[in-house]
């Protein structure tokens, strides 16, 4: 079957079980999951969905995401959206029952919402939303420049690395444009409103003014200089809406936006961004260099909890600021060590129960792009419900991230020149302070020492008595209704008969 004709029929496949296109509200993705927005949540088959072989996994959050993988995502997208846009407007209009069923679902949607709608993770989404978006780039880019990076020490096609460069640098140098508009974007402004101003950071000239008894450098406070600027403008553009006339309108708010954001960018927040910068960057340094080993047994271990409560949306502009400062992220290969020891958790699993056929296909299907770098259905299909072994992967992490931050503390320094890709895929995005060999060296033990880590721990730890007992049996002795937790039988007291564990929030 053509690539287009397997992702036409995944997106075909899919509309029925999320309750057909009148059921959807809105359509988006991120690196790994088609996300929905539905009227009625009811509508959905959970089960049926995750038995399609395109579908890896389903998240119940604020949206409905069903998890693709990379690249399947990008290509299920649009023909999902295509298919929608078809059925709608072959369908007889049906005005009120439109309405009828997104007043319902709104009370439902409400409902499953109030206990993740806090404050602070609205924001932190919101930030995710600005810079998620920029992934695709700050990979492609990453690539070539350790292409370039590679090629220049070796010394061949020495005419064509100052183009590779170039691609290399180019995003890198306008990335607070780009952050300036989706903030805008994000925050109910005006988008281009937002670049404009944010663009003041990266402009040239800004290295003839003096604010705070210092001469201004382009690029100073970076993107979170950017994402400030544009944030200002919008409050600053909602302020002129209000109050200048209509007429107006047109002429001076967008003037007062730029002009008064754009002031107070300068003379204040490329600043203070600057300094805030300069102090991550600093105490990541420190951080590593201090208590390495310390640290990243932390960072390893914490990451997946982190990921579970949304938390981990606060570290992508920490990312990157430290990839625009240093040309790479030193966070990122700790932390990509969580999913060393969920491979690892995995791995036990599957010569732990060796009965439940559920559990080992889970794991099986699973298991390649856990290598890759893709958790979510090894998370959400196995280690999770089971309970335990979802902490014994955590304590692979923590190891994996200890042996990383080792090196670091010893001065080698391990880095990724993009955010977005973990596992085996972080590979091409490596860069450090010794040399690529030694760089590629570490990372791979650290990868290593996370999958045995997690495997010791889960085999060994990960299972009580009870658990066995519960869950290695055959999937013939089970319900086939509750295939979809991993062979929990119905008898289970904590469990309705049928009904699927409760997956939390993901990217």
């Amino acid at each position: 079957m053509a690539t287009e004709d397997k992702n036409r029929a995944t997106a075909a496949a899919i509309l029925p079980l999320v309750g057909g296109a009148a059921n959807v509200s809105s359509i988006a993705h991120c690196m790994t999951r088609l996300r929905l927005g539905l009227h009625d949540r009811s509508l959905v088959d959970d089960d049926a969905l995750k038995a399609l072989p395109a579908v890896m996994g389903v998240v119940d959050d604020d949206t409905y995401q069903i998890v693709l993988g990379p690249g399947t995502v990008a290509r299920v997208t649009p023909e999902f959206e295509q298919l929608v846009e078809e059925v709608r407007a072959s369908a007889a209009p049906v005005v009120h029952a439109s309405e009828e069923l997104a007043a319902q679902g709104a009370a439902i949607k409400a409902q499953q919402k109030t206990k993740n709608a806090t404050p602070f993770k609205l924001f932190l989404r919101k930030i995710a939303n600005i810079f998620v978006p920029l992934i695709p780039a700050l990979i492609g880019c990453g690539i070539i420049a350790g292409l370039n990076g590679l090629l220049v020490n070796l010394g061949w096609l020495t005419s064509v690395t100052p183009a590779l460069a170039a691609m290399a640098s180019g995003f890198m140098a306008l990335i607070a444009v780009f952050v300036g508009y989706n903030t805008a974007k994000e925050f109910g402004g005006t988008p281009i409103l937002g670049g404009a101003v944010a663009a003041i950071i990266v402009f040239p000239g800004v290295a003839n003014i003096d604010a705070f008894g210092q001469t201004l450098s382009p690029g100073q406070g970076g993107v979170l200089g950017a994402l400030g600027a544009a944030v200002l403008a919008v409050y600053v553009e909602k302020w002129c809406r209000r109050w200048v006339p209509e007429a107006l309108d047109v002429l001076v708010t967008p003037t007062l936006t730029v002009l008064i954001s754009g002031l107070v960018t300068i003379f204040g927040l490329m600043y203070v961004a600057g300094e805030v910068s300069t102090a991550i960057g600093t105490f990541a340094d420190w951080l590593l260099s201090t208590g390495g080993a310390g640290a990243g047994f932390l960072l390893g271990g914490f990451f997946l909890p982190l990921v579970m409560l949304g938390l981990h949306q606060a570290l992508i502009p920490i990312h990157t600021t430290l990839i625009e400062q240093q040309g790479y992220t030193v966070l990122l290969p700790i932390l990509a060590m969580a999913g060393a020891g969920q491979v690892g958790a995995a791995a036990a699993v599957y010569l732990r129960l060796p009965r439940n056929e559920s559990i080992r296909r889970t794991i099986k299907s699973a298991l390649p792009a856990g290598l890759l770098g893709v958790g979510e259905p090894l998370i959400y299909g196995v280690s999770l419900p089971l309970g335990r072994p979802f902490i014994t992967a955590c304590v692979g992490g923590a190891f994996g991230g200890g042996f990383v931050g080792l090196f670091n503390q010893l001065g080698d320094s391990v880095g990724s020149t993009a955010i977005g890709p973990s596992g085996w895929a972080l590979f091409p995005l490596l860069d450090g302070n010794h040399g690529l060999g030694s760089t590629l060296a570490i990372y791979a033990g650290g990868l290593a020492v996370g999958y045995v880590a997690g495997f010791v721990a889960t085999y060994f730890f990960g299972f009580s008595k009870a658990l066995l007992t519960e869950f290695n049996v055959s999937q013939e002795t089970v319900p086939s209704t509750v295939a979809a937790t991993g062979g929990r039988p119905t008898t289970d007291p904590g469990t309705a008969p049928g009904a699927p564990a409760k997956e939390p929030a993901g990217v």
